[in-house]
Parts: C-alpha cells; sequence; structure tokens
C-alpha cells in the first residue's frame, strides 16, 4: 500500500466516524464577516478584546513594516532580533511582574520550549488532564528528555499534592483558563502546594483575560500568547531572569526557529499599550458585562461552552445556528472527550448588544441552555 493510499484510508475512517474537518473561509474583520457566501456573525474567534482591527494596533503593524520588511529573516540568536522584540518583552515582563520575557513565534511553540527546555532526567512534571495541546506536547517532549511525566485529574488537588509527594524535583503546568470549558484553575492554590514542595510552576494564561491572576515572584514562570487578549500573533514566557536566560539558551522552539516579524511584535506591543489604558478598562469591563449577559455573573471567562453530546448533533446545532446568521463552531472529539461534543461560544468586546441578542434567541432557538 502506498502512502497515499495509507493516507486515504485513514481520511475514510476520519470521515466514516464524522468527525472530518476543513478550513472555510471566513472573509471579516472583527465579529462580521462572510462565510460560505453568507454574512454571519462570529462567535468563534479568541480576540476578545478585538484589538486585531484597533486603529493603534494596525498602523503599528504598518509602521514595523516599513521599517524592517516583511520578515525577520533569522532565528533570534543569529540575525533576526530587532529593537521592537526587545522592547516587546520588556513590555510583557512589566506587565506580568517579572523579570524577564522571551519571545516564541507561537503560543503553542513557547509551551513546547518551556516545558521541554527545563525538564531533565530527575524532574516529575505534572499536568492537569484538561491542560491545552501544547502543554500536553510539551510533556510528550519532556518524557522524551527522560522526565517522569504524571497527569493530574482536573482540578483535583489532593491528587497533585500526592503526585508531589512522590517526587524529588517537580514541574507543575496548568492553564488558568481551560480552553474548551471555560472553567479556571485555582491558580493560588496551586501555587501554594508548589511553594510547599519546591515546585517550579508553569501557568499558561492564554486565555486569561478576565482572570485568574497570578501573584508575580518565585519559581513561577507565566506563559502567554499574543494571538488572544493582544490580538496579534506570537507567544511569551514571563519569570525570574535565570529560567528565562535558560530557555533562550536551550529551548529549540526558541533556537531554531525564524524570530517573530516585526509587524506582529510591534501589534502586539500596540495592543498591550491600549490594554494597560483607560480605554483597555473599558473594553475588558465590556466584555465582562457580555459575559454575565450570556452566561452569568459566576462565569469566569469568554468561553461559554453549550455541551450536546453526540459528534453528529452538535454539528446540526452548529448549521442551525449558521441558518440564523451565527458562526458558532461545533467542537468534538478528539478535542472534548467522547460524548461531550459541544458548540463552544467565545465572547468578545467587539460583539455588539445587537450581535448578543442575535446569539441568545438563537441558541434559545435550539432549545439548549445559554450558558453551561
Amino acid at each position: 500500500m502506498s502512502w497515499a493510499d495509507r493516507a486515504a484510508q485513514a481520511n475514510g475512517v476520519i470521515r466514516a466516524l464524522g468527525r472530518w474537518r476543513a478550513p472555510h473561509d471566513f472573509d471579516g474583520r472583527g465579529p462580521v464577516g462572510v462565510r460560505d457566501g453568507r454574512e454571519v456573525v462570529s462567535f468563534a474567534s479568541n480576540d476578545y478584546l478585538g484589538l486585531a482591527a484597533h486603529p493603534a494596533v494596525i498602523a503599528a503593524a504598518h509602521d514595523a513594516l516599513d521599517r524592517w520588511g516583511a520578515g525577520s529573516g533569522s532565528a533570534r540568536l543569529i540575525v533576526g532580533s530587532r529593537p521592537v522584540h526587545g522592547e516587546l518583552e520588556a513590555a510583557l515582563a512589566a506587565w506580568k511582574g517579572a523579570e524577564a520575557a522571551a519571545l516564541f513565534p507561537t503560543g503553542f511553540a513557547a509551551n513546547l520550549g518551556t516545558i521541554s527546555a527545563l525538564a531533565d532526567d530527575d524532574v516529575t512534571v505534572c499536568s492537569d488532564e484538561l491542560n491545552h495541546a501544547s502543554i500536553i506536547d510539551g510533556c510528550r517532549l519532556a518524557r522524551a528528555r527522560g522526565a517522569r511525566v504524571e497527569v493530574w485529574r482536573h482540578k483535583d488537588l489532593g491528587h497533585l499534592e500526592q503526585l508531589l509527594r512522590g517526587a524529588a524535583r517537580a514541574i507543575v503546568v496548568t492553564d488558568t483558563v481551560f480552553s474548551m470549558d471555560g472553567d479556571v484553575a485555582e491558580v493560588a492554590r496551586v501555587a501554594e502546594l508548589c511553594a510547599a514542595h519546591g515546585a517550579l510552576l508553569i501557568v499558561d494564561e492564554a486565555h486569561a483575560v478576565l482572570g485568574p491572576t497570578v501573584d508575580p515572584g518565585g519559581d513561577v514562570l507565566r506563559v502567554g500568547t499574543l494571538s488572544k487578549t493582544l490580538g496579534s500573533l506570537g507567544g511569551f514566557v514571563a519569570g525570574p531572569a535565570p529560567l528565562v536566560e535558560l530557555i533562550v539558551n536551550t529551548a529549540r522552539p526558541y533556537i531554531f526557529t525564524t524570530a517573530p516579524t516585526p509587524a506582529d511584535a510591534a501589534a502586539a506591543h500596540a495592543a498591550l499599550g491600549v490594554l494597560q489604558s483607560p480605554e483597555g478598562a473599558a473594553l475588558t469591563a465590556r466584555l465582562r458585562a457580555l459575559v454575565d449577559r450570556v452566561a452569568g455573573p459566576a462565569h469566569p471567562s469568554p468561553i461559554v461552552p453549550v455541551i450536546i453530546g453526540g459528534d453528529a448533533e452538535a454539528l446540526d446545532a452548529a448549521a442551525a445556528l449558521l441558518d440564523q446568521g451565527v458562526l458558532v463552531p461545533a467542537i468534538r472529539p478528539p478535542t472534548v472527550p467522547a460524548g461531550t461534543a459541544r458548540l463552544r461560544v467565545t465572547l468578545s468586546a467587539a460583539h455588539s448588544d445587537a450581535h448578543v441578542a442575535l446569539l441568545v434567541s438563537a441558541l434559545e432557538n435550539l432549545r439548549v441552555p445559554s450558558a453551561p
């Protein structure tokens, strides 16, 4: 059997399971755009504050293109580093209350590089079972380096403490906001356990636009992305300078990857400026109000899952919403466990009141709850 035949056979299995995926163009700027020939309102983006289309962010990207061109041309440690990269790293470190920060081309690469760079053969890596795929793959790389990897039951701190008791040296890694359920880690309690057992804590704050907050200081590394709250592209790790410096010198996804484009870095830097201004506070408050409206004040994030159950039923629900002009993706295994296929609603400060009213009405027409 040729490799093409093998691929065709594997594709057939995926299709038979009803889990086939393919890209669909969304031609839009902000939450309104055209998909498959019809105008829809997207509730699928991670551009939580709408900064991807902010005039100051776009202008900064244009200026960087004019000054440095489209690409960096090399890895950071060769000739790919531009002044804007260092300026952004300093701003990110200050934002996170950290001594230093290092940029990666994506948030996925930031997790791969950070975890694998620090996990040696005498280290146990403890990971929450619902962590993002980038953390899971970082743990796989850690295992390849000889580290032991243990998975603790989702948010079960008793289980985590049990694992830490049996570890000589440990790294604990967790999302702060879990991307498919929109729930949050008990970060303060996890940090207390790490401090008690001398463990390094790595938190992924990719979706933490509304919190929870992480106290800086101590053995804590904060991984983030530029592609969600900041509306650009890239990833970073921030924390104590010796740890960040070690990552720069040993993380393969950092060393052997072309530096983020100057335009992306400049856009993220400008977006961070907006976020830290009164306008950013107003956008964050707007997002919080929209979450309250759709999911209630107890829901901690702009990710609102609507559990459907079966794969086919979730696809049918997504299609029904699309017929009403609302784009919400159906999330199916292997992204989520079998039997928990869902609609994954994500809210943005860029959504208007009319957009959200349309969403709520469309969900009610499905006779499913508008909150998890």
